[in-house]
């Protein structure tokens, strides 16, 4: 290559915008292309611990972050199906782990953003998934129970700090049956991300007990 292509190569790659985040282990995720090699638990615990759900809009000392309310739906899960599979326990885990990377968008301006957004999320999704072990499509029974925890807990946030009404809740995530109700109790971040990275080392020890 001369020097002129060289010189011309360089600008190119300057002009590029940066599509890759360094993360706190040191890794360089490639958020139009991420490799599963570049996934942390460690780094998911940290993100999610400091994203709030419902934009922060909530009551309380403390925003209810991303990362309890993934422990929560996984709470839920183990509820409606006692002795469900360790390893789909672990999905219900993961279901919002994109997010230490995109943040907590409101299902509103996910609409809104439309299918690019949801093929860019899927991509992290799927590099998390196999990271852990996790086939990259859940069976759709399995996607079915974690969307049916992930609204009662969205009704048990709304309704105790969120600021919506019964009513109001029940419309937009339906009143959950079959489960008596459950306190929410936001945490400060550290105890957030403690709290979900002891919950992921029960999962994964359990995951590979059952191999």
């Amino acid at each position: 290559m001369t020097t002129a292509k060289r010189k011309s190569a360089a600008r190119k790659r300057q002009t590029q915008p940066r599509a890759w985040q360094r993360m706190l282990s040191g890794r360089r995720l490639d958020l139009l292309d991420p490799s599963p090699l570049d996934v942390e638990i460690d780094d998911i615990a940290h993100g999610l611990a400091r994203v709030a759900r419902w934009n922060g809009q909530t009551h309380g000392d403390h925003a209810f972050t991303v990362a309890e309310h993934c422990v929560l739906v996984d709470d839920i899960c183990a509820r409606f199906r006692p002795g469900w599979p360790v390893k789909w326990r672990l999905a219900a885990l993961l279901h919002d782990a994109p997010e230490y990377v995109i943040g907590d968008m409101i299902s509103p301006f996910k609409a809104a953003l439309g299918i690019n957004y949801k093929a860019f999320e899927h991509r992290l999704e799927v590099a998390i998934h196999r990271r852990f072990g996790l086939p990259d499509e859940l069976p759709q029974t399995v996607e079915a129970l974690i969307k049916r925890a992930d609204h009662a807990s969205a009704f048990f946030e709304a309704t105790q700090i969120a600021g919506f009404s019964d009513e109001e809740a029940a419309e937009f995530f339906g009143r959950p049956r079959g489960l008596t109700p459950i306190m929410i109790e936001p945490l400060p971040t550290t105890k957030a991300q403690a709290r979900f990275l002891a919950r992921f080392r029960e999962l994964s020890d359990g995951l590979d007990a059952d191999k």
